[in-house]
Formats: C-alpha cells, structure tokens, sequence
C-alpha cells in the first residue's frame, strides 16, 4: 500500500498532566480543546494555515495569557486534530489510506485551503488521494472502508463515490491492467514511489476481487456492485459468485436464530443483530442477477432459508421463490426441506413456501410448444433460407422443447422425493399434501413408485384418515403406473382402500396377459367384483358381455373395457360410508372380504403364475 510523508521537524509534542503541548522555548498562546482533551499551543503556526482557528479566535475573548477554542465537533477526533497541528507545525507526518479520510475531513473542517496559504494540507491531500490511492486496487479498499466512520463528511467530500468509481473501473478492466501491488513509498513528497513494490498476481480466476469487496460493510458493498453490474462487462455468473462468497462472510452462524421457542427470548442485542442480517440479507436478494443459472438453486434455497429465519420481508421470500422455481430441477430434497418458523405454523417444515415454488415453476410455459403457425409472407421467407438453415431451427426447437420436458420429469422426481420427507410430520393436512403433488402434470410421472411410497408414508403417520380421506388420497396414484415390486407391497398394504388393492390386482393381470404369459384364475371375491362390473358395463355399452374380464383373449383384446371398470371402482367412492352394512351387492361383498387375507391371496395369484410359467417352460 502506499503512502507519503510531509513536513522533516522530529516530532516534539509531549504530554504533561493530561495535557498535550509542543516542547518549545516560546510560550503558549493558544488553548484548544477537542473532545475533552486539552491542546497547549502557538496561534502562529496553527492560524496561518488554519482560516476556521482564525474566525474563532476573532470571536472569542482573549485571557491574561491564552486564548482558548472549542473544537467539540471535530471530525476524527484528536488523532485527526493532532495530524493537521504537526502539519502546521511543520513535524513529519504519515498519510495512508488509512487515515487519509480522518485527515481531509479535518482539514475542511480547519478550512486549511489554498486561500489561507499555498500549498495548504487539503492540495496535498487531493493530490496523493487522486494520483495515488485511486489508482491501487488496495488503497481504494481501504479508504472506502474508513469513510464509514465518517459518512456525512465522505459524501460531502465526494470521497466514497470517487472510491466506488475507482473499485468499479478496475473490476471492469482486464485484470492484467489492474495495479494490484502494495507499494511502499520511500520519498517524502506526495509523489509514489513503487520500485521497491511486492506485485501479487490476483487473477487467476474471473472474481478475483470478490474476496477483496466482501470485507466492506453491505451499504458501500451494495453501491460497489450496483456501479460494477452497471458496466456491463463482468458477466452474470461471476456477480453470482462474488454474492455468494460476501453471503459465505457475513451470514455464517445465523441458524442460531431458527429456534421458535427461543425467540421470544431475544434481547435487545440480538435483535439489533437480527435486524442487521435482516437488511444484509434482502439488500444481496436485490443484487442478483436477473439471468437464469446466474446463482445456483442450492444457494438461492439457502437464502430463503436465511429468510424465514431472519424473518425478511415476504416480497424478498417471493422474489427467491420466483428465481428458484426458475431453475428448481437442479434443486436437491435437503435444499426444499426449510424449517418453519413461525408460531401460526405448526408443521415441521414450510410446505406454503414449496408450493409457492412449484407454482412459479409451473408458471415458466415450459410446455414443448406446437408447431407454429406460419403467417402471411412467412413462405417467402422462408424459401429464401437455405435448407441447413431450416434445420438448425428445427434441431434447436425440439432441444429446448425436450430441455424444458425433462426438467419437468426430474421436478416430479423431486416432488414425491419430497414428500416422502413431509409425510412423516402428523400435523402435515391432507389438503396440502394433495396440492403438492398435483402441481405436478400427469405426462411428467413416468412411474408412481416414489408417489405411492409417499403415500404409504402418509396414511402410516396419519392413522386417524377415516375412509373418505384415504380414497382421497389415493386417487392420485395411476396403479398402470407401479413397478411389479410396488404392486406386491400395494397388495399386502391393509392401510389401502380396498378399491386400490382390486386395481392393482387387476392390472398385473392385465399386464401379464398383454405381455403373452399365462394369466391365472383370480381368486373369486376378485372375480365376483370384476364380473359384476362387467354385467353393469354391458348395460351401458349395449352390448352383451360374457365374463370378459376374466379371460386370457379378453385382457388381449383392444376392445377390452378396462376404462369402464375404472369407472364403476371410481364409483364405489361413493358408497364409501355402507360398506359395513349387511345385504349389500356381490360387488360390496367381494370388496369386504378382500382386507381380510390380502396378503394370502396375492402370493397364491403370483405362485400360480410362476408355476404356469414352469410348466410351459
């Protein structure tokens, strides 16, 4: 870093009794109190230079030997007051970016200007500023920094903008043209000297001046990356990273604050430090980038985590919402699983928030579009373009039409994912659980497996569901859908509704027999449902059926009503309360006595099966 020297006189100044003066053989004349400490001192030097100590001592009575001024609002404080009286007195003082604010403001508050004498403190101190400070990545830094200590005097002084400027010039320029050494100068004029300067070479990465600006207080962080993305030139990823590293420096250990039960609790302190990771953390949501993939989701999902924590403002959480259900496919089940926080809440994590997600993720339009309608004069255009060209286009629309399928299939991975997570928490509604999966289009699951075990988990930790509820909520599934493996657990699972259970036997026969294999008698409750169901839906079709459903050549048939029999089990939900009621149909009658051996009855089916399998082997 740099820095200068003025004025050759050695340093006399002394304390005696508290009280500051110059060791000299001409007595005192001048008495200025700063801050509560007392300056014993010569009018000469100091009001030479000094055209505010001039005024003052013009309107202040003079005693029998002193003169005494009051200086209770100076900037600085004495360290400051001291660096311009040795300046007046001609004693050699040291500038850097360190004190050099603490210097200028003192010295436009002592009006040491170039009316007063030439050559003054406040030329010097521009000049080294201007021709030294900005131009070091460093110096520029640290200055910034030391204007928080004086924000009113900066501002006015036009110092912390000329820093903000000077950072955002050498972030924008090529990084080989940016000075980055720290220098240190030998000569006593305001002139730099780097001969004897140590260079680092910074620019091994695109951001390597992230790290540097994360040390600055989020206020002048804010203005320095609102002047470096109004450039233009640093890209949207890079801004991205440097966001990430200053949210990695300043809200590291703000979990502490996620306790409900302890927040109540908070003292004065703590609130005052939530409310300033509060402000830190929307002012970093207002600096992200507008481009998608700018940040990652995970980071985005940790802001918003940090959000409910902190308790930021709901137009913060929607706007992270809104970015994050932009790119939710790259999101993990851990990155959704945010804790809720608030005392209206009583689940264990903030389903709301997911949902509001998934519905700014839904609202992206990323359906694969048609094939567009040709306007008129769209012919002629297009005759005019060559063929490679044309299919270019083509290629490219069917790759972002397939980009924007696939990342609706991994988001319906995601959300089964999900709330296999969620389904554990017994206060968890059945209403949300339900809106949650059914964001979700039904193109984008291609198999019901991690649906189904979600619901299990559901209707295990959630024992109380009456009948209506459960069908409810297993109106979801498409047993077409399950894996083999799936279909067995469904089977033996007594938590199901019954209909559930018929389906998924139904449909492994019916996948078997359109597959070639042999397909076994069902067992009779089984097949006095489906029989019935058939003699209703004959009725119907106004056609005869004869026990269609239960033979090899009807399962194999195209004309097979299986869309009629999931209509007359999406009937049954309506008779869901008289099951129990005596001299009901066959149909009700198979239904009552499937729970009772569900298990029994799918191994017998399945052995049968293996066992024909055998015998045709």
């Amino acid at each position: 870093m740099k820095f200068m020297k003025l004025g050759s006189r050695p340093d006399t100044f002394i304390t005696t009794e508290a009280v500051r003066s110059v060791n000299s053989e001409v007595t005192s004349d001048l008495i200025v109190q700063v801050k509560g400490s007392r300056y014993l001192l010569h009018k000469f030097p100091l009001l030479s230079k000094c055209s505010r100590l001039q005024k003052l001592c013009s309107e202040s009575p003079e005693t029998s030997h002193h003169q005494i001024v009051q200086l209770p609002d100076f900037p600085g404080g004495i360290e400051a007051f001291e660096l311009c009286a040795k300046f007046c007195y001609g004693i050699t003082i040291t500038l850097s970016a360190y004190n050099i604010v603490a210097a200028r403001c003192a010295a436009e508050y002592l009006q040491m200007t170039e009316d007063v004498e030439k050559g003054n403190l406040i030329y010097k101190l521009d000049v080294f500023f201007n021709s030294c400070i900005l131009s070091g990545w460093k110096d520029s830094i640290v200055t910034l920094q030391s204007t928080k200590s004086f924000p009113l005097w900066s501002e006015d002084l036009g110092i912390t903008s000329r820093c903000i400027e000077a950072i955002a010039s050498k972030v924008l320029a090529h990084p080989s043209k940016v000075n980055l050494s720290r220098s240190y100068s030998r000569r006593g004029d305001i002139s730099c000297n780097e001969s004897e300067s140590t260079r680092h070479n910074k620019t091994s990465s695109k951001s390597w001046w992230a790290e540097e600006l994360a040390e600055l207080s989020i206020d002048l962080y804010w203005r320095s990356m609102i002047a470096i993305k109004s450039g233009g030139k640093v890209p949207a990823n890079v801004i991205g990273d440097a966001l990430r590293i200053y949210a990695s420096r300043w809200l590291p250990n703000i979990s502490k604050y996620a306790n409900p039960k302890k927040q109540l609790e908070y003292d004065q302190k703590d609130s005052d430090s939530i409310g300033k990771y509060r402000l830190l953390l929307e002012s970093i949501i207002t600096l992200l980038p507008a481009e998608k993939g700018a940040v990652s989701c995970s980071f985005l999902l940790k802001l918003l985590k940090a959000a409910n924590i902190l308790k930021a403002s709901s137009s913060s959480k929607m706007e992270l919402a809104r970015r994050i259900g932009l790119q939710l496919e790259d999101a993990t089940v851990n990155d959704l699983l945010i804790p809720c926080l608030s005392h209206t809440c009583d689940t264990i994590y903030d389903v709301d928030i997911a949902i509001t997600i998934l519905e700014q993720f839904m609202l992206q339009g990323q359906s694969p579009p048609t094939s567009p309608l040709r306007r008129k004069g769209d012919f002629e255009r297009r005759r005019s373009r060559s063929a490679e060209n044309i299919d270019l286009e083509f290629q490219e629309s069917r790759r972002s039409s397939s980009a924007s399928h696939s990342s609706k299939l991994k988001v319906a991975k995601l959300v089964d994912r999900y709330l296999q997570e969620i389904s554990i928490d017994s206060n968890l509604p059945l209403s949300k659980f339900i809106s949650i999966a059914e964001t979700i289009p039904e193109f984008a699951r291609l198999d019901h497996d991690d649906l189904y075990r979600a619901i299990d988990i559901y209707l295990k930790g959630h024992p109380e569901l009456n009948k209506s509820e459960r069908k409810r909520l297993c109106r979801m599934l498409d047993c077409k859908k399950l894996s083999m493996e799936v279909c067995m657990h469904a089977a033996q699972n007594e938590l199901l509704p019954l209909r559930v259970v018929v389906q998924v036997l139904f449909f492994e026969q019916a996948r078997a027999a359109m597959s070639g294999g042999h397909v076994t008698e069902l067992p009779s409750n089984i097949k006095a449902l489906l029989e019935d169901t058939a003699k209703t839906s004959a009725t119907f079709n106004k056609t005869p059926v004869d026990d269609q459903w239960t033979t090899a050549s009807a399962l194999k048939s195209p004309n097979s009503n299986l869309s009629t029999l999931k209509m007359k089990l999406a009937e049954d939900d309506d008779d869901d309360d008289d099951l129990d009621e005596i001299g009901k149909s066959s149909r009700i009658k198979a239904l009552r006595v499937i729970p009772n051996r569900p298990k029994r009855m799918f191994s017998k089916l399945w052995s049968n099966n293996r066992s024909a399998a055998s015998e045709k082997n």
